[in-house]
C-alpha cells in the first residue's frame, strides 16, 4: 500500500512540475514585452468644405510601440492611424500637437513615444470657376488627310481648390493627343493637365478629345470645251 501511495504522489508532483513548466514557458516566449518603432499616417477629419489644405509639415507620425510579440502582430500602419480633428480651423496657419493618447492602439499595445510633437497645416479659402478646355494635338496625319474639327467633351469644367490658384486659371489643357500618321478620325480620354498647384475637376467625369481626320479632296480635271465647225463651241 504504502509504495503504491507513493507512486501515486510522484505522478502528481510530476504533473505539477509539467504545469509550472508550461506556464513559464508561455511567460518566457508569448508575454514578455518588446518595442518597435513604425510610421502611421495623418488623417483629417471635420474640415470645413470652404477650405482647402495647401500645405502641410508631415503626413506620417513616426511612434514607439511597446507590448507582446504576439500584440505588436496586430500593430500595424494598415490598422493604426494618427487623427486630427480640423473642426474650427480658419484660413493661414494651424498648428496640432501630437498626442499619444489620440493614436488607438491594438489590445495589449502601448505608445511610448511619438515625433514629430506637433503638426504645421496651411489653410486657403475655397474657390471653383467654369473654365474652356483646350485640347493639345500634336503632329500631323498622313499624307493625302487632313485635320478638320477638333473638340473635346466636355467644352467647359468646374474646377474647385484653393481659390488663390482657381481664379489665375482661364482655361485647362489636356495632356497630348498624337495623331502622327493616322488616317481615320480619333476620338481619345484624355486627363487634364492641372498645373495651377492644388486644383482639381469639381465632377470626377471623363474628358473627351475627338479630332476628325480626312483624307484631302480629290480637284476634278479640267473641262475642256469642244469647239464644233466654224469655230462654234459643242
Amino acid at each position: 500500500m504504502a509504495r503504491r501511495k507513493r507512486g501515486s504522489g510522484n505522478f502528481r508532483y510530476a504533473l505539477m512540475a509539467m504545469f509550472i513548466a508550461t506556464v513559464l514557458w508561455g511567460i518566457a516566449h508569448g508575454e514578455k514585452r518588446t518595442e518597435r518603432n513604425m510610421d502611421i499616417p495623418v488623417a483629417f477629419y471635420g474640415l470645413s468644405n470652404d477650405l482647402v489644405i495647401t500645405d502641410q509639415s508631415t503626413t506620417e507620425i513616426n511612434i514607439r510601440v511597446q507590448g507582446s510579440r504576439a500584440a505588436l502582430r496586430n500593430a500595424s500602419p494598415t490598422t493604426m492611424e494618427y487623427p486630427v480633428s480640423l473642426e474650427g480651423a480658419k484660413p493661414g496657419l494651424g498648428v496640432y500637437d501630437v498626442e499619444a493618447s489620440f493614436i488607438d492602439a491594438p489590445q495589449g499595445v502601448k505608445v511610448v513615444s511619438r515625433s514629430p510633437a506637433r503638426i504645421e497645416l496651411e489653410f486657403e479659402p475655397r474657390g471653383r470657376k467654369n473654365v474652356k478646355i483646350r485640347p493639345d494635338i500634336e503632329g500631323e496625319p498622313a499624307e493625302g488627310f487632313l485635320v478638320g474639327d477638333v473638340v473635346t467633351e466636355p467644352e467647359r469644367v468646374w474646377l474647385t481648390g484653393a481659390r488663390g490658384d482657381v481664379l489665375r486659371l482661364t482655361e485647362v489643357v489636356t495632356e497630348t493627343v498624337d495623331i502622327t500618321g493616322v488616317t481615320q478620325p480619333i476620338e481619345k480620354e484624355v486627363r487634364l493637365s492641372l498645373r495651377a498647384g492644388h486644383v482639381w475637376m469639381e465632377e470626377n467625369r471623363p474628358v473627351v478629345v475627338k479630332v476628325d481626320v480626312r483624307a484631302v479632296p480629290l480637284n476634278e480635271p479640267d473641262v475642256v470645251p469642244s469647239v464644233g465647225p466654224g469655230g462654234a463651241e459643242g
